[in-house]
């Protein structure tokens, strides 16, 4: 599966992006999706995820409450909806996608990876 990030840009503090992931390849709805980020001179990081289904989601504590994500099989497509945001949110966010097996919340257990798409909050 090929995935196609989008959706980046600067945004204040307080205020809102909506990332979008674009799936193409084999049958979407077989992958979990996840969203991870990266900060300049940190280590990846996730963000979150959601089942194949689409009925169960996970987040990391620091987004919890403020990011919320979503899928669309039919579309072949994964949202990342993020509101007031912060600064230290800024970073380049990344979508993933794997198989039925390992952690949500590690980066190892993921097959693809889109590209990337930068998210810059100012103060």
């Amino acid at each position: 599966v090929q995935l196609q990030a989008s959706g980046g840009g600067l945004v204040q503090a307080g205020g809102s992006l909506r990332l979008s992931c674009a799936a193409s390849g084999r049958t979407f709805s077989s992958y979990e999706m996840g969203w991870f980020r990266q900060a300049p001179g940190k280590e990846r990081e996730f963000v979150g995820a959601i089942s194949w289904s689409g009925d169960r989601t996970y987040y990391a504590d620091a987004v919890k409450g403020r990011f919320t994500i979503s899928r669309d099989n039919a579309k072949k497509t994964v949202s990342l909806q993020m509101n007031s945001l912060k600064p230290e949110d800024t970073a380049v966010y990344y979508c993933a996608a794997k198989v039925y097996v390992g952690s949500y919340y590690s980066v190892s257990p993921y097959d693809y990876w889109g590209q990337g798409t930068l998210v810059t909050v100012s103060s």
